[in-house]
């Protein structure tokens, strides 16, 4: 689990939280939950570690059975539906069947929608055929290229390094576009395949890559043109590359280059951010060029439903890198935070169509189902730009809210305003969506009151996590310098929840927290005729304001 993230391969999870002109668009929801998890509980970045955290919240949810080291291999359809999937573990020496209503290809290579006869698209559209300036003037079978990623650092002695004779012989001027000025993590730039099949020749990309790695290492160590690495030996390299492009499934909609720059679409169902970054195919092999073209959105982007589900198989939906996208769209969508915010909305629209008894394709098409997705995912924080919360049911917009204080713009109000964040507008005048109060001596409060008593049963709390800095597991140490590798010091850490009910002064505690590290709380509650809600805010982790961005209520 973990795909590119894996210790297996190693590259850190990026997104949206990377634009750098607006910065504080890091994602919400599932993938936050499990960055905060790792940097309280990981403070060593340790990659085997993230393995055992993710394995850890799968096998924990007691509606998820897990078939680790198993793979796709065959699917059976009816009428343009897949009826039952093969799966094979060579290991336990297995074989399962797994039959369901819905399907989601979650694959990278869209092998379910392979085997299932899902159209699908592979290398770079034509610059006409979606007016997309980005794209070549000519369609070609081309794509991005693989990579590995190696590991060092640095010991009390000189550390000699003598390369296999299979290794390249890499001269100055191959790095003319790719500096080696830093040497503890590897480099993304080691990308070769995508002139050919990255799927197919796999084992030979593998090869090349191996090759190349071996012979940056022996000139960083042994060509005398980069000083200062006597010292550092290699203690880790990879030996599975990290895939970026490969087939993409035909949707509804192709998302492409104009929607990421206006992002108009009425579906989206999550966000992108990531820059329109596409590599020369050839990679390594093309020293003339830079190894990438940046292009950046003007602002967060949504991705729309449509391109979430096939075209032709009506119980065939896809999260990650597969989506439905032009090549130079998928240069943008291709991360993995992206890939993560589109699964915890993919993931959430096949339970809605289940539960209303609709395809992925009735859900998008009718407004109604596809406004109470968007709300449904808004309610477990689900970031999607331009939609607020307007859930009828949440008794805490109908409430009066007043606190102990408050801070400049972070008025108590905020908390009900409908929004799960903070916009950036620019670096020092972000749009402010949440209360905050200076701590002192005593704790500081924010109560949700009605005129009508109420009787709830679930209470959500919303918490700041510093959405203006990046957070992920990197070996980079000069990324790790701008993260904070422990419970964010904006989030609230202990606290209180307490009611009143109708007739009587005195709070009754209803749950107490000790030790927080989560953006989002929840808890399950039996209270009665209640006339307010109070959060009492104890101590932070380590920020000087008490701080949150949304309350919610629900009977």
């Amino acid at each position: 689990m973990g795909g590119n993230s894996s210790s297996e391969v190693k590259m850190h999870v990026v997104g949206a939280n990377s634009h750098k002109s607006r910065p504080g668009w890091r994602e919400s929801g599932l993938i936050e939950e499990l960055r905060l998890d790792d940097a309280a509980n990981n403070p060593q970045r340790c990659w085997e570690l993230w393995d055992l955290l993710l394995y850890d919240k799968v096998v924990s949810e007691p509606n998820i059975t897990l078939l680790l080291e198993s793979v796709l291999y065959g699917a059976r359809t009816e009428s343009g539906r897949i009826t039952d999937v093969m799966v094979r573990c060579d290991k336990s020496e297995h074989l399962y069947r797994i039959k369901a209503k819905l399907f989601i290809d979650a694959t990278g290579d869209s092998r379910l929608g392979l085997e299932a006869g899902a159209q699908f698209s592979t290398g770079r559209n034509a610059r006409t055929e979606y007016a997309e300036s980005l794209a070549p003037e000519t369609p070609d079978q081309e794509t991005l290229g693989s990579s590995i990623l190696f590991t060092s650092r640095e010991f009390r002695k000189p550390m000699p390094f003598t390369p296999p004779k299979w290794a390249r012989k890499i001269t100055k001027a191959q790095l003319n576009f790719r500096p080696v000025n830093h040497w503890e993590y590897g480099y993304w730039w080691i990308e070769w395949g995508g002139q050919i099949s990255t799927i197919r020749d796999n084992e030979r990309i593998r090869f090349e890559l191996l090759s190349i790695v071996m012979g940056v290492w022996d000139y960083i160590k042994n060509s005398g043109e980069v000083p200062g690495s006597s010292n550092f030996a290699m203690d880790w390299v990879g030996m599975m590359p990290g895939k970026r492009g490969s087939r993409r499934l035909t949707g509804d909609y192709m998302l492409r280059q104009q929607d990421l720059i206006t992002s108009t679409v009425e579906d989206g169902v999550a966000i992108g951010g990531w820059p329109m970054d596409d590599h020369p195919p050839g990679g390594f092999d093309r020293p003339d060029l830079a190894p990438n073209t940046v292009l950046r959105p003007p602002e967060v982007y949504n991705i729309p439903l449509r391109s979430l589900y096939s075209r032709n198989v009506t119980n065939l939906m896809m999260a990650g890198r597969n989506i439905s996208a032009t090549h130079v769209a998928f240069t943008s969508t291709r991360v993995m935070a992206t890939c993560a915010t589109i699964g915890q909305a993919v993931g959430t629209a096949a339970a809605e169509s289940l539960r209303l008894g609709v395809t992925p394709r009735q859900l998008a098409s009718d407004k109604k189902f596809c406004d109470q997705l968007q709300q449904t995912l808004l309610r477990n924080d689900q970031s999607i730009r331009g939609i607020v919360n307007r859930d009828p049911m949440d008794l805490a917009r109908r409430s009066k809210v007043r606190a102990s204080s408050e801070w400049d713009n972070a008025k108590a109000v905020n908390v009900i305003d409908g929004h799960l964040r903070d916009y950036p507008v620019d670096k020092s005048q972000p749009q402010i969506h949440h209360w905050a109060a200076r701590m002192g001596e005593k704790p500081e409060w924010i109560e949700l009151a009605w005129d009508t008593p109420q009787d709830i049963a679930y209470i959500q709390i919303t918490f700041n996590t510093g959405f203006q800095r990046e957070l992920t597991l990197t070996a980079d140490d000069s990324i790790t310098s701008t993260i904070v590798r422990a419970a964010q010091p904006e989030t609230v850490r202990d606290y209180e929840v307490s009611s009143r009910t109708q007739g009587r002064e005195e709070w009754t505690n209803i749950a107490s927290v000790q030790g927080n590290h989560q953006r989002v709380n929840r808890h399950l509650v039996k209270v009665k005729n209640s006339t307010a809600i109070r959060i009492e805010v104890g101590t932070t982790n380590g920020d000087a304001f008490a701080r949150i961005f949304e309350i919610r209520c629900y009977a």
